[in-house]
């Protein structure tokens, strides 16, 4: 009696364990790994640059905190439209432990801006490359909006950081709208839709 149990379950996680493989598309296991990837880079970024944000209040940078705070907000929205199409291709991802180390101010500018370059020039085209010639368009989506959005943090972060060198940070925005969409960024008011992905400006999330 104990022993048909037994086989019954046993044949039961059998069944699920097939059915787990089968939910996942074929030859999506790399755009799979990539999701991963990208759900451990964006929630990484986004404790960091939070991090980041309270090192810029202790030293005395009120403007480039916010700026940390706008991006922390934006890294976590990414984090969770990879993991919502990570899940729609029948995986679940584990739990992330962010790992950094905080420094000056004007070092974790510089260490922002070499993560978003990296993003920009190496990582995020080839997921978007590895997505399209699978034809994964749920990842496509969530990788597409996460990589024009890091265009501008980029560039964001750099003007940060001359500004920062030049004595001049009161000259740094006062307002950040993040897209709760695809996490699009602006420094100041944001228009009427997203620039992105459409989203009314109704739907932003501000941060002051």
């Amino acid at each position: 009696m104990k022993s048909n149990f037994l086989f019954t379950l046993l044949v039961a996680f059998l069944a699920m364990t097939f059915l787990s493989f089968a939910s996942a598309p074929k030859g999506n296991e790399a755009t799979i790994n990539d999701l991963k990837a990208a759900i451990t880079g964006e929630s990484t970024a986004s404790a960091k640059y939070a991090a980041y944000a309270k090192k810029a209040k202790e030293d005395g940078y009120a403007k480039i905190a916010l700026l940390f705070e706008a991006a922390s907000k934006s890294e976590n929205i990414h984090a969770g439209n990879h993991r919502a199409a990570l899940e729609q291709l029948g995986v679940t991802m584990e739990k992330v432990t962010p790992k950094f180390e905080v420094k000056s101010t004007k070092e974790n500018l510089e260490d922002a801006i070499k993560g978003e370059s990296y993003e920009v020039a190496t990582m995020y085209p080839g997921f978007i490359k590895t997505a399209n010639k699978n034809q994964v368009n749920i990842a496509l989506i969530s990788f597409n909006y996460a990589y024009q959005t890091e265009k501008k943090h980029k560039a964001l972060y750099q003007h940060a950081l001359d500004v920062l060198n030049a004595n001049k940070e009161n000259t740094l925005a006062s307002k950040y709208m993040v897209c709760s969409t695809c996490g699009n960024t602006y420094d100041g008011e944001a228009p009427s839709r997203c620039g992105i992905s459409m989203t009314p400006r109704d739907r932003f999330i501000t941060i002051e």
